[in-house]
């Protein structure tokens, strides 16, 4: 049998390339990508996060790296509609697998995270992370800042601000960017949330772009509002998949009416090409609440977006 006309992930002797086979069968890298450890050559890892004992509402988000990893494998057959290229043939991009962490010692998790991401990105690589909580953001932005250096700009797709204050720096997916930006790891001043749609009167100096004013003002001009407080910073790029509305994205654990339609993410973020991207991730997709996929597909999609800007750059 040709090798080459199924399990690519761990067949395929290139980094590079979109090379087809069946949908339905085979190894379920993300977007059948090769499946290694070894970093040597590559231009950008995805990993998986499957942590979610951080969340406030439904659970479930450990499930989301092998979600969108399995529904990835029906867009992996051809170069995603309207880029001007495909990211495939611009990046080296591999597998990594996920991340371990010993869930029976929490307080371990963020550190065990941390180096992670750090121990692949201090060897050259960008990094896609799939969530996952939105917890994780946390431990891969002070990963990200070890790196490139403090603070960092972030672009933050959310239906919450996710910046609410607590007394100690205790895990939680709803006070960690309150931390970031406490610390001195992300700028808000050059930062922007867009998406928004949940109270929260403690701005911490974050601009926002909140979902009532995307569908008011329109793609192109958020756009263009999120390219002036980002200029050439160094970004790292955060999507909460619930940003999406739930009509859109069912299958998280916080879903908020009101959000970003999958056309709207997706075009903003094909519209900010060239921004000064360092790292990216996609939370908070929960498999178990989702109906036929669609989630993890939306999630998939974003993904590939974030490997478009990247290389972009």
């Amino acid at each position: 049998m040709d090798k080459y006309k199924s399990d690519h992930a761990i067949t395929r002797e290139s980094l590079y390339g979109t090379t087809p086979e069946p949908t339905y069968a085979g190894v379920t890298s993300f977007m059948r990508r090769k499946y290694t450890r070894d970093l040597n050559g590559v231009d950008v890892a995805v990993t998986g996060v499957p942590f979610d004992t951080a969340t406030t509402n439904r659970p479930g988000t450990r499930l989301g790296p092998r979600g969108i990893r399995n529904a990835s494998t029906t867009m992996a057959w051809e170069k995603p509609y309207g880029m001007e290229f495909d990211p495939f043939d611009k990046l080296a991009v591999a597998d990594v697998g996920d991340c371990f962490f010993d869930h029976g010692k929490p307080e371990s998790v963020p550190a065990a995270i941390e180096e992670h991401a750090f121990n692949i990105i201090d060897q050259g690589p960008g990094l896609l992370a799939l969530g996952g909580d939105h917890f994780i953001s946390y431990p891969l932005l002070k990963a990200h800042a070890r790196k490139h250096g403090a603070p960092l700009s972030l672009l933050h797709f959310d239906a919450h601000s996710d910046t609410w204050a607590d007394e100690d720096d205790r895990i939680d997916h709803g006070t960690m960017f309150y931390w970031a930006a406490k610390y001195g790891i992300v700028d808000p001043a050059s930062s922007v949330q867009i998406g928004l749609r949940t109270e929260n009167p403690d701005t911490m100096g974050f601009n926002i772009i909140d979902a009532p004013r995307v569908h008011e003002i329109g793609v192109n001009a958020v756009i263009d509002e999120t390219r002036k407080c980002l200029a050439d910073r160094p970004v790292y790029l955060t999507f909460d998949i619930d940003c999406l509305d739930p009509s859109y994205a069912p299958g998280t654990g916080t879903p908020v009416c009101g959000g970003l339609t999958s056309h709207q993410a997706m075009s903003i973020l094909r519209g900010l090409g060239g921004i000064n991207l360092v790292g990216m991730d996609i939370v908070e997709v929960a498999p178990a609440y989702d109906v036929a996929e669609i989630t993890s597909l939306a999630a998939g999609h974003l993904a590939m977006e974030m490997l478009y800007l990247y290389a972009c750059r």
